[in-house]
């Protein structure tokens, strides 16, 4: 009797199974519905006059990927043609996508849902974050409503609504992965990360929550092959409208600078300093003169808040501070000496060749090397006394953490010949056999030393 059981109760739970799971999945048809007729696709050219110079610098394409960009392989003297999508943000016309979308183009067509047709003209752009507010000249447009990234759960559905490869309303879906990314050394965007497959054709559309409000916009996907492998980048919406916002209104972007260097509390620091758990960021250096210098922080305190906003990491104080406009003042505190201390200063304004987020593949990871590097902020020369070289911003290979090569350290050769600048490191790269050791003199702390890592 036993025997007979067993097989009809597998039966019944082969019936049943799909049943339940889908009674418990998402439904995004509502959804899309609701929120694809405020997505647009976009079109921007290039007059092959403008282009034929630039078609020669284009970079390789390499780990990180923006979608939507031309592709260099195009013909030469021919006007290069890119697409891209992007989101109405008000009835009247305005929209949002990626500043790289449109970046050098001298036409720009907006195809709507219903497939009426604008040309736009760009309002205005912001390098720093990536991002570009379009006009068209209609009026009772459909718009998408703002979520907000304090609200986004990880593990949250969210939905993305594109061009990808061309084909046009594309809906996927799938999970934030993480939020608060610090990716190719912008410290001012903290990213979202997500599953949602997203390819070239996504940059600039929006990332939609289940209550279909945007969250973010799809800008960056982390790839060897050029598609999607799983992961995707997005720029939080509450910072892309203050973009927008400070744009239409003022048609630049300011923000705010503290004037400090930080790092991550480890937990031999915190054990040092005493703190219960590692949080915060950790002040390194004061600028002479700066905000931070005239409200009293000094090098060893721990940033913890920042206007009234907890700072768990590094990663979490810039964007917070460069969302405040400059001459306005701010509320911190900091932990000094086992305590925890309140203190007040009026933010100064952040140089925007300081915020600039390259929108190539120069300052990223080449393809098996293990590590990624940036150009040096200022910041980065005064705490390193160095003015030439590339900075190591982040370490994926174990390989090389063990070779002893640090986050910060400032590579000045690479076997034998002079980096001054993120150009030479490329060549450099480039220029290696296969299996060739990569030998590096770099400047770690305040001396220097050759690191050797075998590839």
């Amino acid at each position: 009797m036993r025997q007979k059981i067993i097989p009809l109760f597998g039966l019944i739970l082969v019936f049943l199974t799909p049943n339940l799971l889908a009674a418990g999945l998402p439904d995004f048809t509502d959804l899309v519905k609701q929120s694809s007729p405020a997505v647009v696709n976009i079109r921007a050219r290039e007059n092959a006059a403008d282009n034929a110079q630039s078609q020669q610098n284009i970079p390789n394409e390499e780990l990180f990927r923006f979608f939507g960009i031309p592709n260099p392989g195009s013909p030469p003297n021919r006007d290069r043609v890119s697409g891209g999508t992007g989101f109405i943000i008000s009835a009247d016309g305005y929209i949002l996508t990626n500043r790289h979308v449109v970046d050098g183009a001298d036409k720009i067509t907006v195809t709507l849902r219903d497939r009426r047709e604008f040309e736009a003209e760009i309002i205005g752009e912001d390098e720093a974050s990536d991002v570009a507010v379009l006009k068209v000249d209609a009026k009772n447009l459909p718009t998408l409503k703002f979520g907000s990234v304090t609200d986004l759960e990880i593990g949250e559905w969210v939905m993305a609504i594109g061009s990808p490869l061309s084909f046009e309303n594309s809906v996927t879906k799938g999970i934030v992965s993480a939020k608060g990314r610090n990716i190719r050394g912008q410290q001012y965007i903290p990213y979202i990360q997500s599953d949602v497959p997203i390819n070239r054709g996504n940059s600039g559309g929006p990332l939609i929550n289940m209550d279909g409000e945007v969250v973010g916009i799809n800008t960056l996907i982390f790839s060897n092959t050029g598609g999607y492998m799983g992961i995707s980048f997005s720029i939080p919406i509450d910072i892309a409208m203050n973009v927008a916002d400070q744009i239409r209104k003022n048609g630049v972007v300011k923000r705010g600078l503290l004037g400090v260097g930080i790092e991550n509390v480890t937990q031999k620091m915190a054990d040092y300093m005493e703190m219960k758990t590692p949080r915060g960021a950790l002040v390194n250096q004061v600028s002479e003169g700066s905000a931070a210098a005239k409200a009293g922080i000094k090098v060893g305190d721990v940033i913890i808040r920042f206007n009234g906003q907890d700072i768990s990491t590094a990663d979490t104080l810039p964007p917070l501070v460069g969302m405040v406009q400059p001459n306005t003042k701010v509320n911190l505190e900091v932990f000094r000496d086992g305590k925890t201390k309140r203190l007040t200063t009026e933010l100064d304004a952040l140089d925007e060749s300081l915020a600039g987020s390259e929108t190539d593949d120069t300052d990223s990871v080449k393809a098996g090397i293990g590590f990624s590097v940036s150009k040096l902020s200022e910041q980065d020369k005064n705490r390193t006394g160095e003015d030439k070289g590339v900075i190591v911003s982040d370490i994926s290979d174990r390989e090389v953490q063990r070779a002893q090569l640090r986050v910060g350290d400032v590579i000045k050769e690479v076997n034998k010949q002079p980096i001054e600048d993120l150009s030479d490191f490329s060549d450099a790269i480039d220029a290696l056999k296969e299996g060739q050791p990569l030998v590096l003199l770099v400047k770690q702390g305040p001396a220097n030393r050759f690191i050797v890592i075998e590839r």
